[in-house]
């Protein structure tokens, strides 16, 4: 995909290709439904035409929108939760703040240790965080393993308080709910690739709608709508 022409040589208009992938990864709609929707619309689109629309805009929104995104606070809220693909579950791993803005998230294969520091490492490098004075998690053995090598590693100050407090993660229980509603639609993924590239857009959406992009509030959908054409360079 060329970044300055993202939609070269596609058949239909940017606006509507940026329509049907936004509805998917914002509501709790399936590639038929929206094939349906377009058709109400005097539009033939068929449902797969709409999924490659995702899986190659999907990532380029998450990828765009974060220039955009507000600092989040010194204190972290991280948990995983499990996705299917292909049948078998692979996990999610998530980091919000105490406010409930979303940090960083990241699919991995497996639970452990590893998978955690390579979160964390990840999560580390974002631009929209401040400097870690607290991370909470809950009782997996996993994070304060991952914690030590950070902290030996000296990508975490050492005084960084690790808590595990269970009821402390109540914020990004609920937040993955929202992630987890719009999977359900299509049953789970077929492939680990079409899983991380449609999460992404998932996880993008997920923070415009909760009003982390600069000037767009969380209950202006207008304002919504046109920071994602904006970013495309399209006039909403």
């Amino acid at each position: 995909m060329n970044p300055k022409e993202p939609f070269k040589w596609r058949h239909f208009q940017s606006e509507i290709i940026l329509l049907c992938v936004r509805w998917y990864l914002r509501y709790l709609l399936s590639y038929r439904n929206l094939e349906e929707i377009m058709l109400e619309r005097g539009l033939l689109v068929d449902h797969t035409t709409i999924y490659r629309w995702v899986q190659a805009y999907a990532p380029e929104i998450e990828s765009r929108c974060r220039r955009y995104l507000s600092p989040t606070n010194d204190s972290w809220r991280v948990d995983e939760t499990y996705i299917k693909v292909k049948g078998k579950l692979k996990y999610l791993y998530r980091a919000v703040d105490s406010s409930g803005n979303t940090i960083d998230f990241m699919l991995t294969a497996k639970r452990d240790a590893q998978a955690a520091e390579r979160f964390f490492r990840k999560a580390l490098k974002v631009a929209h965080k401040q400097t870690l004075r607290v991370i909470n998690v809950d009782k997996n053995a996993a994070y304060p393993i991952a914690i030590d090598e950070l902290k030996k590693s000296e990508l975490l100050p050492d005084d960084c308080e690790l808590r595990q407090v269970k009821y402390l993660n109540n914020n990004i229980e609920q937040d993955h709910r929202f992630i987890k509603r719009l999977v359900k639609p299509g049953m789970g993924f077929a492939s680990f690739n079409t899983a991380r590239r449609t999460l992404r857009g998932y996880e993008a959406m997920n923070m415009i709608r909760k009003g982390q992009v600069k000037g767009v509030e969380k209950i202006d959908i207008i304002a919504q709508v046109k920071f994602v054409a904006q970013i495309f360079d399209i006039v909403a």
